[in-house]
């Protein structure tokens, strides 16, 4: 009977991935539709992604799947013709990661959720069936040129940060579920207007078109496949990309290179950057952009405070890490929250 978890330690499968030879890529997929038995599921794909060394992070529940994985290149055809055996997922689309080495995960985690997507959504009438019209590439740079189009994005404000399309409007949260009342608060005078919501995968924007069209908006669009799939169309088109700058991605790259644009600065110094890192102080982890200059100074630490704590003998940095609940800890300069001598640079 197949082990359906990993019985090794995160820093071996780390060293075992950068040993490997074999190249790797990295891929992004997902679909909305009716799961009888998540739990199911979960076991069926833990087994069958094993055997093809797939790794990655992966969220079934009852509507539906969301995935970031890496596998061997010689292994893309075996595990499409995998998903083919599933007719909901049958010629699904695959979302290959534009700046990418496939050293993006190194242990392969598959978790039953409630939502594939945390929405807060309790409306008993909302659904999925009624989503807004995909775009591709070149509709998206048509639209892009109307001056009656609403561009929004449905991504958290540290990826809006690094990398967005122009004319982009920013929903600035740290959540998706706060995100969606407040685009539809934002928006709810321009109900006839064209508006078209992205993401980096489509996951997130598909459900908030659906949510819009919910909440009584007409011509509501979303970008078939997120930034990614944009980027790879626009290239296969021979059209120029308007997304500028990075696109976040959430695996040990933190961000893959779009434009040579840099549209971001250093939460430290203040200089051009783009370069997310988490603070090097096991007790912080706080995610935020630092620039070489800072990394070096800072020995990769967010304050002065976490590089003294960074230093210091790893029992000290044990006992002062007893009882503390980092969470996700993120920089956010326009909530004024965390760390808030970073937030008054």
């Amino acid at each position: 009977m197949a082990v359906l978890h990993n019985r090794i330690s995160q820093a071996e499968l780390k060293k075992l991935l950068y040993a490997e030879t074999e190249p790797r890529t990295t891929i992004s997929f997902y679909q909305y539709f009716l799961v009888d038995d998540p739990k199911q599921l979960r076991d069926d794909l833990y087994k069958a992604l094993t055997q093809l060394k797939v790794f990655g992070r992966i969220y079934i529940a009852t509507e539906g799947i969301n995935a970031q994985i890496s596998l061997p290149v010689k292994q893309v055809d075996a595990f499409r013709a995998y998903l083919n055996t599933m007719p909901p997922l049958h010629h699904i689309r695959l979302n290959a990661a534009v700046d990418d080495d496939g050293k993006s995960f190194w242990v392969l985690k598959i978790k039953v959720r409630e939502k594939i997507v945390a929405d807060g959504i309790t409306d008993p009438g909302f659904s999925m069936q009624n989503k807004g019209s995909y775009v591709n590439a070149v509709q998206m740079n048509t639209l892009l040129q109307d001056d009656d189009t609403i561009v929004i994005d449905m991504r958290n404000h540290y990826e809006y940060e690094v990398g967005h399309f122009v004319k982009a409007i920013e929903i600035p949260s740290d959540t998706f579920r706060e995100q969606l009342p407040m685009a539809v608060d934002m928006l709810k005078d321009k109900k006839d207007k064209h508006i078209i919501m992205y993401c980096t995968g489509g996951i997130r924007c598909e459900k908030a078109s659906a949510y819009m069209l919910h909440h009584g908006f007409n011509q509501v669009y979303h970008l078939e496949g997120g930034i990614i799939n944009y980027v790879r169309q626009a290239k296969e088109a021979g059209i120029e990309p308007r997304f500028i700058g990075k696109n976040f991605v959430f695996d040990d790259r933190l961000g893959e290179r779009i434009t040579d644009d840099i549209i971001a600065k250093c939460h430290q110094c203040g200089k051009p950057a783009d370069t997310h890192t988490n603070c090097k102080n096991d007790g912080c982890h706080l995610l935020f952009i630092q620039c070489d200059q800072c990394a070096a100074e800072f020995d990769g630490c967010c304050t002065t405070e976490c590089q003294t704590i960074f230093n210091m003998p790893l029992k000290e940095q044990q006992e002062l890490r007893k009882g503390i609940d980092k969470g996700m800890m993120v920089f956010n300069k326009s909530k004024k929250r965390l760390r808030p001598r970073l937030d008054e640079l």
